[in-house]
């Protein structure tokens, strides 16, 4: 499998609203970060669905080296 690109070194903050689905980008192709535009067609990768259980801030990752998909664990300290 191949690397991601890396969107950005830092997570991004996004309130989110309870029962909305998301769909977190894997690629680090999209230009509508941290959430899928499609721009991964071709690629082996897909993009992550997440649902929010509550309203309340996350921190998706956009360094796409997460262990916690879709969201940040602080694997972007090691780039």
């Amino acid at each position: 499998m191949s690397e991601p690109i890396i969107a950005s070194t830092t997570p991004f903050p996004v309130d989110v609203t309870a029962g909305r689905k998301y769909f977190w980008c894997a690629c680090g192709r999209s230009a509508k970060q941290p959430f899928c535009d499609g721009s991964h067609k071709g690629t082996e990768f897909e993009p992550v669905p997440f649902t929010a259980d509550a309203d309340k801030t996350l921190y998706f990752c956009g360094c796409k080296r997460t262990g916690n998909a879709p969201l940040c664990d602080g694997s972007h300290a090691a780039l």
